[in-house]
């Protein structure tokens, strides 16, 4: 059981960072948590993978006042997107022609539907992201929808401003990877103790 666990969150991780990659590459816009960290990374010069490490951790510090504590998966998500976000970006070249561009958001977004589904149903913790929504849910009484709203609004206004790609991806990953994780999800849950606080978080980009 601990190996499929095991197995089954650093597939899913893995093919997280790999869906944005193909986010990126597909030109067409990105969720908002990567348009933040895109806007970032235009404007550090850093790797996009390094930008969305660093983001991480940062989001990790603001859940000591709402009192989360991170799982082990929780930390593997922190380095592990990020460090595959930067591998895909080296194996997968720039496309321009507009079909591709369609196929490989359409590709972007299922993978990533899989993967969110692989790594919240091992069980070992939300992402940073996801946790951070959760705790502000709890701690301030507002559902999670709203908390969730408020959050991605937020870092997708502010990487808009720094020069994040907003596009008809963004809408489409807004619309579909809902559904796609509700459906995804049961047959990636992993029977145990921690399974029902691991269908808790909406999948947000790690």
């Amino acid at each position: 059981m601990m190996t499929r666990r095991l197995l089954q969150l650093f597939t899913g991780l893995a093919m997280y960072g790999m869906s944005l990659a193909m986010f990126i590459r597909a030109g067409l816009g990105l969720d908002p948590w990567d348009v933040f960290h895109q806007g970032l990374a235009n404007r550090t010069g850093l790797s996009i993978g390094v930008v969305v490490i660093a983001v991480s951790f940062l989001v990790l510090l603001l859940w000591i006042p709402l009192r989360q504590m991170p799982g082990f998966g929780t930390l593997c998500n922190a380095i592990l997107v990020g460090v595959f976000a930067d591998i895909g970006l080296a194996v997968l070249p720039p496309v321009t022609h507009l079909a591709v561009q369609i196929v490989l958001l359409a590709g972007a977004v299922l993978v990533n539907a899989v993967a969110s589904a692989c790594y919240i149903g091992a069980g070992f913790g939300p992402g940073a992201r996801d946790g951070l929504m959760t705790g502000l849910a709890r701690r301030s009484g507002w559902s999670v929808r709203l908390s969730r709203t408020l959050i991605e609004v937020t870092v997708l206004a502010a990487g808009w401003l720094l020069g994040g790609s907003v596009g008809v991806g963004t809408v489409v990953y807004a619309l579909a990877i809902g559904p796609l994780v509700h459906l995804l999800l049961p047959r990636f849950m992993v029977a145990t103790n921690q399974s029902k606080s691991a269908r808790e978080p909406s999948p947000a980009n790690c």
